[in-house]
């Protein structure tokens, strides 16, 4: 369990994950942005916390999902935790995945990502798996896994459902991230305001959507995950399979060193 307080503005602090309410909706914001909120296993556990806290408040009605500071909503997996896995911890690290991407899944109450910055990997499935995502010119998107060596499974799932299977393809496979522009223009992003409105934005539709029949959005919300259920569950079978392959191979830890690497002497 993380450990949490409450500051002097009503906001719910753990070290990885805040949450907070404004009236009828729920914010949480990823809270690594010295890495550009990249993910541990840590920050997966508090976000499930933070989304169950928020799907057992009565008084939240839609939630909003954004990263702290400005470069990043999230910039993926942490690959300071995942250059360490064997085949056994990977297949773990699946399960973790599984566990947040089926708290996004089976809420009954709508959310937003506010996309601000990048959102590459992990980050962007999460956004994905969203109900509508709001974000700026200079926001980037993709899925740039193959670059450090790590095999794509979830992520080609819900990149499908939302872009079709030739964008999934093309993003899978070159690691190439999206501009603002593309993102929008083939639906990743469903809203694409100034860069200063983006939170505002988020609300307004937050709002707007909480006050919407809560029983007929929560039976909506449930149809569309029956609909993508069994798409899902072969994701999650696949990648405990093609993560233990890959892991046993040698090939990511090898790739996300000399990523790390690369990365560490651009910035030096």
């Amino acid at each position: 369990m993380s450990i949490k307080h409450i500051n002097d503005k009503g906001v719910t602090m753990s070290e990885f994950v805040l949450r907070e309410k404004r009236g009828n909706v729920g914010i949480i914001t990823l809270n690594r942005p010295q890495v550009l909120n990249a993910w541990n296993s840590a920050m997966r556990v508090a976000l499930v916390e933070a989304l169950d806290a928020m799907e057992e408040d009565a008084a939240v009605r839609a939630i909003i999902l954004t990263g702290a500071g400005e470069r990043a909503f999230g910039a993926g997996q942490d690959l300071n935790e995942t250059k360490t896995f064997d085949a056994d911890r990977a297949e773990e690290w699946v399960g973790e995945w599984e566990r947040l991407y089926d708290r996004i899944r089976s809420l009954s109450k709508p959310i937003i990502a506010a996309v601000n910055g990048v959102a590459a990997g992990s980050a962007f499935q999460v956004a994905l798996l969203c109900d509508l995502r709001i974000g700026h010119p200079g926001v980037k998107m993709g899925q740039p896994e193959i670059n450090s060596g790590i095999a794509s499974t979830t992520g080609p799932w819900i990149m499908r459902e939302i872009i079709g299977l030739a964008h999934t393809i093309d993003l899978t496979l070159t690691g190439r991230m999206m501009d603002a522009e593309e993102c929008y223009r083939i639906g990743v992003l469903s809203r694409l305001v100034p860069q200063d409105k983006v939170m505002e934005e988020a609300l307004a539709l937050a709002g707007h959507l909480a006050e919407k029949p809560p029983t007929a959005m929560r039976l909506d919300r449930q149809r569309f995950r029956e609909m993508t259920e069994a798409g899902f569950r072969d994701a999650l079978s696949a990648g405990v399979r093609i993560q233990r392959e890959a892991y046993a191979s040698g090939e990511p830890a090898r790739m996300m060193e000399q990523f790390l690497a690369s990365r560490a002497a651009r910035r030096g």
